[in-house]
């Protein structure tokens, strides 16, 4: 695949991708006369809702690759109609070291992984042999720039939508040495109020990356996540609010999750899934990425899909059993027009490709043309 670019650059640390990305089709698609258009539209007016805002069509990128207005602006115009801003914090945050993605192989004749399994604590091997259908490491510690310069960036990101899309930001609390849970709490509805300051429509709140130490993540907490979206709902009032979630695996749990926020009115949808963690290996069975603490890796792209798919379903089971009103957006493995399919089939009131789209900016327009 040495002919090919991917519009966030693998080879490249995070820095030098913020600072001169994106690459490829999304880089040619920021010079004028390029891309779906000047608007971005694609349709005669708009085909369906994300959150109450009308989209031509209900897919895009979710939180990751994704750094920058240039990056957002890119995705629009290549006929994404949602581009979710890449993870802020209240403050800045730094990048996991250089590499970041690597590519994974599952042992499995499909390349998928099964949460639960034992490969993923035994070893699975990552390289720097990309291949499609991809999937990836993502280990970047979820960085952010500080407010000072996302939020002017992020309003200049939103303006940049054209008619039917929507620019999604996502935003996490961020815990630090010595903080109570109540300060930890606090953050995230300081958070939100600096998004709500650049004229965000709606935002998603990421539980779903490692904040709470070592490979522990805020969503397998459902009571604290409830207590930290009533916080946030009082910043932010009537904008919608989505909150991204990994696999879990409990179905007492997402319940659980489920009643202690939409139930209290404080969440408008969950959008899962994000990653599945595993030990990563190179083909000598050496930790693959460097660094105390890098053992393990969240897996992203092919091989997690039936991972992705399983959540919306369960998520859509419990939606009817409890007669509750909420959005589910499906992510996870989405690399073709039938992947897209497939998670609207299983209850998703909307798609995103993170992995999928790096490896082929045209998705959106086939995923269109498709339909």
């Amino acid at each position: 695949m040495s002919d090919f670019e991917p519009f966030y650059d693998v080879s490249r640390s995070y820095e030098d991708n913020y600072e001169q990305g994106p690459f490829g089709a999304f880089a040619e698609a920021l010079k004028d006369g390029n891309g779906a258009d000047a608007a971005g539209t694609t349709s005669e007016g708009a085909l369906a809702t994300f959150l109450g805002q009308p989209v031509n069509l209900p897919f895009g990128i979710p939180a990751g690759p994704l750094l920058n207005s240039r990056f957002t602006t890119a995705a629009f115009r290549m006929g994404f109609d949602l581009a979710t801003y890449k993870t802020v914090r209240s403050r800045a945050w730094g990048c996991n070291p250089f590499p970041n993605v690597l590519a994974v192989h599952p042992k499995s004749a499909d390349g998928s992984l099964t949460p639960g399994s034992t490969e993923l604590d035994e070893g699975v091997l990552a390289d720097t042999n990309y291949e499609t259908p991809i999937s990836i490491s993502n280990s970047f510690g979820v960085p952010s720039q500080s407010p000072d310069a996302w939020q002017p960036d992020m309003r200049a990101a939103i303006e940049a939508a054209g008619p039917g899309q929507v620019l999604v930001p996502s935003f996490q609390g961020s815990r630090v040495e010595g903080m109570s849970e109540d300060e930890y709490i606090a953050d995230h509805a300081t958070t939100s109020r600096l998004v709500k300051e650049t004229g965000a429509k709606l935002m998603v709140m990421n539980t779903s990356c490692p904040n709470e130490g070592h490979n522990r993540l805020l969503c397998h907490n459902p009571l604290l996540v409830g207590r930290i979206t009533e916080a946030v709902k009082q910043e932010i009032g009537d904008i919608p609010l989505m909150v991204k979630l990994a696999y879990i695996p409990s179905d007492d749990a997402l319940e659980l999750m489920v009643r202690s926020t939409v139930g209290h009115g404080t969440v408008q949808g969950f959008s899962t899934i994000n990653t599945i963690s595993a030990k990563l290996v190179d083909a000598n069975g050496n930790q693959a990425l460097p660094g105390a603490g890098r053992d393990r890796s969240g897996v992203c792209g092919n091989a997690i899909r039936g991972a992705g798919l399983d959540m919306v379903a369960r998520l859509a089971a419990i939606r009817e059993k409890l007669g509750l009103d909420f959005k589910i957006n499906g992510v996870g493995g989405v690399v073709s027009p039938a992947d897209y399919q497939a998670y609207r089939n299983a209850g998703a009131d909307s798609v995103m490709s993170a992995t999928g789209a790096m490896w082929d900016a045209e998705l959106a327009h086939k995923i269109k043309v498709s339909r």
